[in-house]
């Protein structure tokens, strides 16, 4: 690998004074060759001990140097933003340069966390491209697509199925719980050496929570923790069983996770933590899974959230499906003793209404047949391996310096939110719940100008007095208290919900309107775009993202048959929060 990296280096060397290849995409590929270059810089820093004495001004310029090319400042003239690619570069080849060299921009992550592979795998790709547009002026897209649709598929061995061992194992997703329990979090230097881009919120974060008491600290942890644990003992799992919790966050809350760490370990408990993912193998469409930044490009990240369409096609899909059974067999005995994720979620962001570009890669309608059906598959595949009734799950949420200038005093009403009494919501809530489980139907109706308008079928009850249809969701799974909620009967489940303005995955929908009949989605839109066809579109990948996180996750199994039969059936859920 070594021998491989270095070869790889020599030839963006070469690259970037030879003329073998006819401008305009000339500069292009010496643009990424440089920039696989700074990659070698930071590689060297990293490994004699060079970045850790940096000082915080040196490692804010070597980052702004590094991601230059996402920074909204620069994006609009970076060959990483496909509407300028396509503008220099033209048609097809600029949509698919400008994947290409997204991808390869993953590797600042790599090298942080010193996987020379994937680094050296990037290069290659690089490499293997170059090559092309020397023996032709101008190569045809489809031969270079099929450079690409290789890459994707023979490394999907390495990528995919690294990624569920670093999720499963802990000895294998330990690069970031590493410099959380061995580095000096009061110096916020610790930041750069993440592999992520550090902003405002990361660092207004990481020092808010510096200058908290560690009894706070503390309790703010224990009550994340503590939920997992009553999220097992609610749903009758035995948490001896297991063995690694999977810890999702964002970047600047490394204390609260550091004192959770040792919360877990008393449970027998060790962490994971694998960052979102950077490679068009392994990336969502919508979603920030794992360890993420705050303050990136969110424009950057939507531009190429379909970049999976130069190599989806049903091979592909196979092929991946294959891998990740493999390595769940492989690994299954780790895999018996994965207890589920812990999540701690943000908000508060700036709203980011995304743009959406002609210029970026789009699925095509079969595409997005084959990834909705790739996605339930593989959904089912990790819960053979996962089981969902062996595992749980908890999330909580606080927000971010983005919020205004009240960031503080709303961190501290959150603190108090997050840590009310559960047992005195659990008898508020269990009133609420004697009463609903009387009623035959739900009626739903929006007040002024929501044209909300739902009736929804409730499954009867034999015995209310003995059986229940509703969950009393107090502060385990879900943080903070105050839910109670279930699944509805689908016929006769009808009409129209309607939210003036929702943010899911991480963006904003106005005016979201959806019609059901007989418990199924009949029609859905709203008013992002102008385009009709544009709201349609950005409604449905995230809705199949929401059916993918469905199938997949890690949801508890109901003491209660009656509403276990209506969780398998699920299609809209009644919420009742306050």
């Amino acid at each position: 690998m070594e021998e491989r990296y270095n070869l790889a280096i020599d030839r963006m060397k070469a690259i970037i004074e030879e003329k073998t290849v006819a401008e305009p995409y000339r500069e292009y590929f010496q643009h990424v060759a440089r920039f696989i270059l700074k990659l070698d810089e930071l590689k060297q820093n990293v490994e004699s001990g060079k970045q850790k004495e940096m000082s915080e001004e040196e490692l804010q310029e070597e980052m702004k140097d590094l991601y230059a090319d996402e920074l909204e400042a620069n994006y609009e003239k970076s060959y990483a933003n496909p509407a300028y690619a396509v503008l220099v570069l033209g048609g097809e080849l600029g949509s698919f340069l400008s994947a290409v060299y997204t991808e390869i921009r993953g590797s600042i992550s790599y090298v942080q966390e010193q996987r020379m592979e994937y680094v050296v795998i990037g290069a290659e790709l690089l490499i293997e491209i170059y090559n092309k547009f020397e023996e032709e002026k101008q190569p045809q897209p489809e031969s270079l697509k099929e450079i690409f649709y290789w890459y994707a598929s023979d490394y999907c061995d390495v990528f995919a199925a690294d990624r569920i061992k670093d999720q499963i194992d802990p000895e294998r997703g330990c690069f970031i719980v590493n410099m959380i329990m061995n580095e000096d979090l009061s110096d916020l230097r610790y930041l750069y050496r993440m592999g992520e881009y550090v902003g405002v919120n990361e660092r207004e974060t990481a020092a808010y929570l510096n200058s908290l008491s560690q009894e706070k600290i503390d309790k703010m942890a224990d009550t994340f923790s503590e939920g997992y644990r009553i999220g097992f003992v609610n749903t009758g799992k035995d948490l001896s069983k297991k063995s690694v919790v999977n810890i999702y966050y964002a970047m600047g809350f490394e204390r609260i996770v550091k004192k959770a760490i040792e919360n877990f370990a008393k449970m027998g408990l060790k962490p994971s933590i694998f960052r979102t993912s950077h490679s068009v193998i392994t990336r969502g469409r919508n979603s920030q899974i794992g360890f993420f930044n705050i303050s990136g490009n969110k424009q950057y990240v939507y531009d190429h959230r379909d970049d999976i369409g130069l190599v989806m096609d049903k091979q592909y899909v196979e092929r991946k499906l294959e891998v990740m059974r493999t390595t769940y067999e492989q690994n299954k005995e780790i895999a018996a003793g994965y207890a589920g994720p812990a999540v701690i979620d943000i908000f508060g962001e700036k709203t980011f209404v995304p743009q959406a570009k002609p210029e970026a890669v789009k699925l095509s309608e079969k595409q997005e047949e084959l990834l909705v059906a790739m996605n339930g598959r593989a959904g089912r595949l990790t819960n053979e391996y996962l089981p969902g009734d062996e595992r749980s799950f908890t999330i909580i949420s606080w927000p971010v310096p983005e919020i205004g200038e009240q960031y503080h005093e709303i961190f501290d009403e959150t603190i108090k939110i997050n840590t009310l009494d559960y047992k005195l919501y659990q008898k508020v809530q269990q009133t609420m719940i004697d009463a609903l489980d009387k009623g035959e139907y739900v009626k739903v109706t929006g007040s002024g100008e929501n044209q909300t308008d739902l009736k929804v079928m409730l499954h009867p009850l034999a015995d209310p007095a003995k059986e229940t249809i509703f969950e009393n969701c107090v502060a385990d799974v879900n943080i903070p208290v105050g839910e109670v909620f279930t699944s509805p009967v689908l016929e006769g489940t009808e009409g129209t919900l309607f939210v003036s303005k929702v943010f899911l995955h991480g963006l904003p929908y106005y005016n979201l309107k959806i019609s059901f009949k007989e418990g199924k989605i009949t029609e859905y839109t709203c008013t992002n775009f102008d385009s009709e066809e544009e709201n349609k579109n950005i409604f449905s990948i995230t809705f199949c993202t929401i059916i993918r996180h469905f199938r997949s996750a890690s949801l508890r199994s109901e003491p209660i048959p009656q509403l276990m039969r209506l969780r398998r059936n699920m299609i809209l859920q009644i919420n009742i929060r306050f």
